[in-house]
C-alpha cells in the first residue's frame, strides 16, 4: 500500500494527484477526515469538488473505498452521489464504505457551530462541518458507525445520541433547529444502504493478499495533524502517514511509497500562526493566480512563502520517499520569491519546529530568482525555466527526497514526471 498525503495546511492539490496517479492503482481509499475536505479535479474541460467520496472515483476499473477513519455526513454524501450520477453513473458501482466508518448527526453540526461562536476571536476557523464533535464522541465511545444503520436497534442509537447533544447545547446561548435537516439526513441514510458496506479492514488486506495496488488517500495536511499540528489550530484526525493504517486496519509493514505534497508557496484557512504569510501585493498575487479560496467552504485562503522548516518537519513525521510540488505555475511572472529557510525566536535560529508555533516564530528568508515562463503546455521536465529547476534542486538538496511530480497547472494533463 502506497500512502499520498499533503505536507502542509492542507489545501495541497491531494485531489488531482491521486486523480493522476489512479490509473496505476486497483483501489483508492480515504482513511481519514470528512467533508471538510475539499478535492478538486479538472479534465476535459470538467470541474468537480469531492468531500467524501476517494479521489479515483472517475477513474474506471479503480475501486474507491470509504475507509473506518473516515467520518461520514450522510446529507453530505447524498449530495456529492447525486452529482457523480449526473456525470458517471457507473461509477457509483465501484465505491464501498466501511462499517466501522462514523457518523456526522445534524446535532453534531450544530454542536460544532455553538462551540465556534462562543469562542468568539479565539475560535479555531472550524469548517462548521461536525467533524471535531463527531470525533469527540468517537474517542468518548458515543458515537454511531456506518454498520449501525443495518442494525434493528438504529432508531434508539440515534435518539439516544441526538438527545445527549440536545442536553449539551444548552449550556449555549445557541438558536437551532435540528429538525430541518433530519428528515433530509435519514433519506441519505437509506441512500448509504444501497452502497455495498463492507469491513473495510478485511476487504483492503484481502486486496493486498490478491497484489492488488492500493493508494491511501489522506485530507487536511500533515501541520493540521491532532497530535503534531499547530495545536489548538488543527483538525480532529491524524493526518500524517501512520494514520493511514490506523484509520484503514492496514499494518506498517505493508507500506510502501509515501507521496508528500506540498505547493510550491504556503497558504492556510482560518485561524492559525503562518509565519511566512504575506500581507503585501505579493500574498495577493499568489491568492489570485492560485485562485486561493476554499473548496469547501468559499474561504479566502491565507497565502506566503514556502516554509521549509516546516516541510522538513513533514517530510520527518512522514518518512516521505516521493515529493511532489503543486502550483508551480502560480510563481511564474514574479521576479523574486523567497523561501523560509529557519525561524528567528527571541534572537536566536532554529530550523525545528517548536513547541508553541505561534506568531512570535520570524522567518529567516532566501530569495529565488523567478521566471516569465507560461509553464501551462510544459509536459517535460527538461523544458522547464532553469529558475524552476534551480528551486526545485534546492529543496532536493535541502530534504534530500527527490521532486518526481510537478503540477504546472490544474487540469489532470498539466502534470509533469520525471522519470
Amino acid at each position: 500500500m502506497d500512502i499520498l498525503l499533503g505536507l502542509q495546511w492542507g489545501d495541497e492539490g491531494k485531489g488531482k494527484i491521486v486523480d493522476v496517479l489512479s490509473p496505476d492503482y486497483d483501489l483508492i481509499a480515504r482513511f481519514q477526515g470528512g467533508p471538510n475536505a475539499g478535492h478538486s479535479l479538472e479534465f476535459e474541460d470538467f470541474k468537480h469538488v469531492l468531500h467524501s467520496i476517494p479521489s479515483g472515483i472517475f477513474r474506471d476499473n479503480t475501486i474507491n473505498l470509504i475507509g473506518n477513519g473516515v467520518v461520514l455526513d450522510p446529507l453530505i454524501f447524498m449530495d456529492e452521489i447525486d452529482k457523480i450520477e449526473e456525470i458517471k453513473p457507473d461509477a457509483l458501482k465501484r465505491l464501498f464504505i466501511s462499517k466501522k466508518a462514523h457518523l456526522i448527526l445534524p446535532t453534531h453540526k450544530l454542536l460544532d457551530a455553538a462551540s465556534e461562536a462562543a469562542k468568539g476571536i479565539t475560535k479555531i476557523g472550524s469548517t462548521l462541518k461536525g467533524i471535531g464533535p463527531t470525533y469527540m464522541d468517537k474517542t468518548g465511545r458515543n458515537g454511531l458507525r456506518v454498520g449501525d444503520i443495518l442494525e434493528d436497534n438504529f432508531l434508539e442509537k440515534y435518539d439516544f445520541l441526538k438527545n445527549k447533544h440536545l442536553q449539551m447545547l444548552k449550556q449555549y446561548d445557541f438558536d437551532f433547529n435540528y429538525l430541518e435537516d433530519e428528515e433530509d439526513w435519514f433519506e441519505g441514510i437509506e441512500l448509504m444502504k444501497k452502497f455495498k458496506l463492507v469491513d473495510g479492514e478485511y476487504y483492503i488486506n484481502d486486496a493486498l493478499n490478491d497484489n492488488k495496488k492500493v493508494l491511501a488517500e489522506g485530507a487536511q495536511g500533515t501541520l493540521l495533524d491532532i497530535e503534531f499540528g499547530s495545536y489548538p489550530f488543527v483538525t480532529s484526525s491524524n493526518t500524517v502517514s501512520s494514520g493511514a493504517n490506523i484509520g484503514l486496519g492496514v499494518a506498517p509493514n505493508r507500506v510502501g511509497k509515501i507521496y508528500g505534497i506540498f505547493k510550491s508557496y504556503c497558504t492556510r484557512v482560518g485561524s492559525g500562526p503562518f509565519p511566512t504569510e504575506l500581507f503585501d501585493q505579493n500574498g495577493k498575487y499568489l491568492q489570485t493566480k492560485g485562485h486561493e479560496f476554499g473548496a469547501t467552504t468559499g474561504r479566502e485562503r491565507r497565502c506566503g512563502w514556502m516554509d521549509l522548516p516546516a516541510l522538513k518537519y513533514a517530510i520527518m513525521l512522514n518518512g516521505v520517499t516521493d515529493l511532489i510540488m503543486t502550483k508551480a505555475d502560480v510563481l511564474s511572472g514574479l521576479e523574486t520569491f523567497k523561501v523560509a529557510v529557519a525561524y528567528d525566536i527571541k534572537g536566536q535560529q532554529t530550523t525545528n519546529v517548536p513547541f508553541e508555533f505561534n506568531q512570535n516564530i520570524k522567518p529567516v528568508l532566501k530569495e529565488f530568482k523567478g521566471w516569465k515562463t507560461d509553464l501551462s503546455g510544459i509536459d517535460l521536465y527538461d523544458k522547464l525555466p532553469q529558475e524552476l529547476k534551480d528551486y526545485i534542486s534546492f529543496i532536493e538538496k535541502e530534504t534530500n527526497v527527490p521532486v518526481n511530480i510537478i503540477s504546472v497547472g490544474a487540469d489532470r494533463k498539466e502534470t509533469i514526471i520525471r522519470k
